[in-house]
């Protein structure tokens, strides 16, 4: 039986420099991360050869660059990234962005830019 797991417990990692994650779920069909974004960062443009994502905003607002539209997610609302669709999570609020990535399968490894 598995347990109840938070950021506290979770495995922790940087990237971009200023950005945080916490994988709450890391098997190897789905992938369940919380990430940090601080005011003004962003992830570079990219897209996956097989992962389908799900962006969840927590907290703050989420901007997701797409090739023919933006999307600025507020708390509570989510949006699904299918293979091969190259997409951008930014921040461009005044405070940090906490957001789930829900992977299927997982993404690391999967990135094309």
């Amino acid at each position: 039986m598995t347990e109840p797991i938070d950021t506290e417990r979770a495995e922790h990692y940087t990237w971009g420099h200023v950005c945080d994650g916490w994988h709450l779920l890391r098997s190897e069909g789905l992938s369940v991360i919380e990430e940090r974004m601080p005011s003004g960062a962003s992830e570079q443009r990219h897209r996956h050869a097989r992962s389908r994502q799900f962006f969840y905003c927590l907290d703050g607002e989420l901007t997701m660059q797409f090739d023919d539209r933006t999307v600025v997610l507020p708390p509570r609302h989510g949006i699904e990234v299918p293979p091969s669709v190259p997409h951008q999570a930014r921040n461009c609020g005044s405070g940090d962005v906490r957001f789930l990535v829900v992977s299927q399968p997982p993404s690391h490894g999967d990135r094309l830019t």
